[in-house]
């Protein structure tokens, strides 16, 4: 995604974290003090130097030289407790804050509709939930804290400088000017790189992943290195970008370093100049250049603390990028609910255009009108392209009507929270997609409640008694999306998964394309039993799933264009024949790939 020209300043930016940051401020603020009592600690060093110089090193009383030293000894100590303290308070709240930030990222990706993950590289939303977040908790329990006392510690450190002598405080002060001019520039050139670097990161993460879940395409069809070169090609537009990046510190950097060697040879000179006329003693001289060293250390590291900062800034943009994504798809302040559920389900004038389609492109849906009654199968059959699979995914609100309504027992179904209307209505698709859970988990996805005899019944209906046969049976971990398990195997257990939830409404988007013509008939044998008391949308590819329905409604030009039965329309609908006619087509081609690849087995045996 690309970076907003017009996004807010680096403060507003960051300040938007301050909600989940809040429970850890207490101990953010410990360790603030910790820290600056610490630095304190260190300006005081020099001032027990100045008095040790002009007292008793002056006079050479060798018997007052321990109090002075047991001093500095004890500031010593007291500023490495200190930091031992700051470094306790700030451990844990930041990883709590970038864990309720990972959380609520989570949530609202699960939220989200389903269009906003269309549009979205699930690489960008990775880099996310990892780099970026991980950035913000470096920021809020390292950055933030020694950014803060660091200028204060400045702030401070200029005061003793100015009491010691002000002409060489001024010095010291008109010459950090630079250093602060260097850094608004800094924030200008930075902001824009750090980002590009960023969502370099994520398109990169998207590749990574694109390879592996395709590793089985790539290596089909030997295009390895040419996914290698595409990937190469992008790191190095990163690398690129890194090194960018590399050379704007470097940049701050050369001033950091600079201006106070400049700073010092200058104090330096007028220091000696000052001493040698009597306006400034040695003790004045030592402590002077002991203030200046121990200020060193937070003026270098306003560079890598702003380079931390602008990061923070930009991974927070990102991660509001996310959060502050619309979403149309919500449940209705006052929800209705279904008190008798019979399974009715009804399209009235449905319309339906993707939120990315040209203007001048038609509605995929335009003006739907289907009614399924309680119990009824309807076969929903169309050429590809038709938008079969579009229309079941309105029934769930995976996306939402653009015009009309869908309305399930009378109830138009934006009436209905989303987890009363997906309890009601289960869905199993093509794409059969598992989780990296055990298989039990993943058929009793929408109804974890369900006893053994449902899931076992759930299994036999879906012809997936294979399970049994696993390492661990029910128990086995598929694994990542299922690719452990066969196509038809992963078909089996989503088909499973939809009837195991028990709804009044089964929609099916083709869940069989993947068995084999045989276990495809077991299955559909099975279905009958479930399919006589529960209502079911069927979109069929194969002509003998169309033989499941009690009636076939004709999808054609977005629009249903003939309903009844199987045999009714062979006999009054051309259309009708002709897209029966290409799914006959397609069904003795998968047939003879079938009998090939039991042959080639055969052989194999």
């Amino acid at each position: 995604m690309s970076a907003d020209p017009k996004r807010q300043g680096t403060f507003a930016s960051i300040l938007r974290i301050y909600p989940w940051a809040k429970p850890a401020m207490p101990r953010i603020y410990l360790g603030m003090v910790s820290a600056l009592i610490a630095a304190i600690v260190a300006l005081l060093i020099p001032q027990v130097l100045r008095a040790l110089v002009d007292g008793p090193l002056q006079r050479g009383d060798a018997s007052q030289i321990w109090w002075p030293v047991a001093a500095v000894l004890g500031l010593g100590v007291l500023e490495a407790v200190m930091i031992w303290f700051r470094r306790w308070f700030v451990l844990q709240p930041g990883t709590r804050v970038e864990s309720d930030m990972r959380n609520s990222l989570y949530k609202q990706l699960q939220d989200l509709p389903v269009s906003f993950h269309d549009r979205w590289a699930s690489g960008q939303l990775l880099s996310r939930a990892v780099s970026d977040l991980n950035l913000i908790r470096r920021w809020i329990s390292f950055g933030i804290v020694l950014l803060v006392v660091n200028v204060i510690t400045i702030l401070i450190g200029f005061v003793f400088l100015l009491s010691i002598n002000w002409i060489l405080g001024i010095i010291f002060v008109v010459c950090s000017i630079p250093l602060w001019i260097y850094g608004y520039l800094f924030e200008q050139k930075y902001s824009v790189v750090a980002r590009r670097s960023q969502d370099q990161a994520g398109d990169l993460a998207t590749a990574v992943e694109e390879s592996v879940h395709g590793i089985r395409v790539l290596k089909a069809f030997g295009r390895g290195q040419h996914a290698l070169k595409n990937f190469a090609s992008q790191a190095e537009d990163l690398r690129g970008t890194e090194i960018e990046k590399a050379k704007a510190i470097a940049g701050i950097w050369l001033w950091l370093l600079l201006v106070p060697d400049v700073t010092f040879g200058l104090s330096l000179l007028g220091g000696v100049w000052l001493a040698a006329g009597g306006q400034l003693t040695a003790g004045q001289l030592v402590a002077f250049f002991a203030t200046a060293t121990v200020l060193r250390f937070p003026v270098e590291s306003i560079g890598f603390l702003l380079s931390m900062t602008f990061d923070t800034r930009t991974a927070a943009d990102r991660f509001f990028e996310v959060m502050d994504a619309p979403n149309a798809i919500i449940d209705p302040e006052d929800p209705t609910t279904i008190a008798k559920p019979e399974g009715r389900l009804v399209f009235e004038d449905v319309h339906f255009r993707y939120q990315d389609s040209p203007a001048q492109y038609d509605d995929l849906l335009d003006g739907i009108d289907l009614e399924l009654e309680p119990g009824e199968t309807m076969a929903i059959v169309g050429l590809t392209g038709s938008g079969k699979s579009t229309l079941t995914a309105l029934t769930t609100r995976l996306y939402d009507v653009t015009g009309g309504s869908i309305k399930l027992d009378g109830v138009d179904v934006r009436d209905l929270t989303r987890v009363e209307l997906r309890r009601h209505i289960a869905m199993a698709f093509e794409d059969a997609t598992l989780f990296s859970a055990s298989v039990r988990d993943n058929v009793l996805l929408g109804r974890p409640d369900a006893s053994d005899a449902d899931l076992a019944e759930a299994l036999e209906i879906a012809q997936a008694d294979f399970v049994y046969q696993l390492p661990d049976g029910l128990d086995t971990r598929v694994g990542e999306e299922g690719m452990s398990l066969s196509g038809g195997q992963r078909q089996r257990l989503a088909l499973a998964r939809a009837v195991a939830a028990n709804p009044e409404v089964l929609v099916l988007d083709d869940p069989l394309s993947a068995l084999d013509v045989d276990t495809e008939a077991m299955v559909e044998a099975a279905l009958r039993r479930v399919l006589a008391s529960t209502t079911a949308m069927i979109v069929a590819h194969r002509p003998s799933t169309v033989m499941l329905a009690d009636r076939v409604a004709l999808l054609e030009g977005g629009r249903i264009t003939a309903v009844g039965r199987h045999s009714d329309l062979l006999a009054s609908s051309d259309h009708y024949r002709f897209v029966i006619s290409s799914l006959e087509d397609e069904e003795k081609r998968e047939h003879r790939e079938a009998l090939l690849e039991q042959e080639e087995q055969g052989a194999d045996a």
